[in-house]
């Protein structure tokens, strides 16, 4: 039997009663919470190599990676030497580095782009890159996918404004409008945006017979994660670059998750190994591209890159762009992410998942085990789950039972039924017995939750 901690956190209490007086919510990043799980939110104090340390000393095996970067597991000792060398010079200058232009060669040498633009968040990246394509084709509009997320930009932040249904009659700009999906988005900067059904190509078809002239680009996730691990379709992301292509609009393929995670050269290197190329025409980059620093990067085809100033007109900058910690981390990260690595990220998650899915099967608890490479997760639902509305129809208190009865075991899975499961290289026998040992009591939880009242909606 593994340890079982109590529901108190009280050093994390603490911390979380001062960070509500000076911070919103009492978190940087909403997730961070715990409002989908309830429950007090685990301050950290310390990681090495696959567990987590909280303030009241408990042990926790990582299953989140920092969201994706931690491919190596925390504190990895040639990354740490990497930044505290490159600290030990600078923290940081406002002019060029050598480690930059390094960390661009090495992303350039792994993925399809011809040049790339180092920023410090994915944010930064998703944004720069649509005013790329919009500077690039002359077009205001955008099309992203429900469940999609792409950063807090002003103009990603939208849902759908009219049903699929309604798409191909739609004649109007006020027809195909997106709305705000935050307060502060205007409805202006969501006007420019339409929103459709993942993994739907007649959808995106029926838009562009309608408004193809106005469309700048497509963004999809190359791989979606952030309403749960759901993969493209067979077709899909290839379908997308054609369409757009013949439209005159770009493809941007977003790899801030998936890029140097699922492989070294992320899910486009993926795809085209399994038959199916992307050609897309620019690329977002983050997460393990900073080794756990902050750090993201765009790139793509030469002539698009080539409108980005200062050799073009299309503005972005940044005061601590290619900082020298964060392409110290990164590059340190991307050299030791060998085929080696790959393969055991995708031994680990394939491992740790299925004995998820058969003591969840144990349990008689409805569920579905999806996969995009190394990443995964679990829905809660017997049914296929191929887009938004589908993760959303999940069973929520399941979900939450499961996470709490694992946390209370020492593994910290992600505090949202939304969001993909990471492994890194440092999770080791000893690691998978210890998850395996509290999966038991997280599965009869999930049961007895499921067998009180279903409800939808998600976290």
């Amino acid at each position: 039997m593994t340890e079982t901690f109590p529901a108190e956190a009280p050093a994390s209490q603490d911390l979380f009663d001062r960070a509500l007086a000076v911070v919103p919510g009492g978190v940087n990043s909403p997730v961070r919470a715990f409002r989908a799980v309830g429950g007090t939110p685990r301050f950290m104090v310390r990681g090495e190599g696959a567990y987590l340390f909280d303030a009241d000393g408990r042990r926790y095996l990582d299953l989140i990676c920092s969201w994706g970067p931690l491919v190596l597991g925390h504190a990895h000792p040639a990354v740490i030497e990497a930044v505290t060398t490159a600290a030990a010079k600078g923290t940081s200058f406002g002019a060029p580095t050598p480690g930059e232009v390094e960390l661009a060669e090495e992303i350039v040498r792994r993925t399809p782009v011809d040049q790339v633009r180092l920023v410090n968040s994915g944010t930064e990246a998703t944004m720069s890159a649509i005013r790329l394509a919009r500077g690039f084709t002359g077009r205001p509009k955008i099309i992203k996918f429900a469940g999609c997320y792409h950063g807090h930009s002003d103009g990603l932040l939208a849902a759908a404004g009219s049903g699929v249904a309604t798409l191909a009659a739609a004649r109007t700009e006020g027809d195909l409008a997106g709305r705000p999906d935050s307060p502060g988005v205007t409805p202006s900067a969501a006007a420019e945006t339409i929103v459709l059904p993942y993994n739907d190509l007649a959808a995106v078809a029926a838009v562009f017979a309608v408004e193809g002239a106005r469309i700048a680009a497509i963004i999809t996730e190359a791989a979606a994660g952030n309403m749960g691990v759901v993969p493209p379709a067979p077709g899909f992301n290839a379908g997308l670059a054609a369409i757009a292509h013949r439209h005159g609009a770009l493809l941007i393929l977003d790899e801030v998750m998936t890029g140097f995670r699922v492989s070294k050269g992320g899910w486009a290197e993926l795809s085209a190994s399994r038959g199916e190329p992307i050609d897309a025409d620019l690329i977002t980059f983050g997460k393990v591209m900073g080794g756990g620093l902050p750090a993201a990067a765009f790139g793509g085809r030469r002539e698009v890159m080539g409108y980005l100033a200062p050799a073009g007109p299309v503005y972005q900058a940044g005061t601590l762009s290619g900082n020298p910690l964060a392409s110290a981390a990164g590059l340190a990260t991307l050299r030791l992410c060998t085929p080696e690595v790959y393969g055991k990220l995708d031994r680990t998650a394939a491992q740790l998942s299925g004995l998820a899915s058969k003591a969840l099967d144990g349990a008689g608890v409805a569920h579905r085990l999806q996969h995009a490479g190394n990443m995964f997760s679990i829905f809660f639902t017997p049914d296929e789950v191929a887009n938004y509305d589908q993760a959303r129809a999940q069973h929520a208190a399941a979900f939450t039972a499961f996470f709490q009865a694992m946390l209370a075991r020492g593994v910290y899975l992600p505090p949202s039924a939304f969001e993909a499961w990471f492994v890194s290289t440092a999770i080791d026998d000893d690691a998978i017995e210890h998850f395996a040992a509290a999966l038991p009591a997280a599965a009869e939880a999930a049961a007895a939750a499921t067998s009180v009242t279903p409800e939808g909606g998600g976290a």
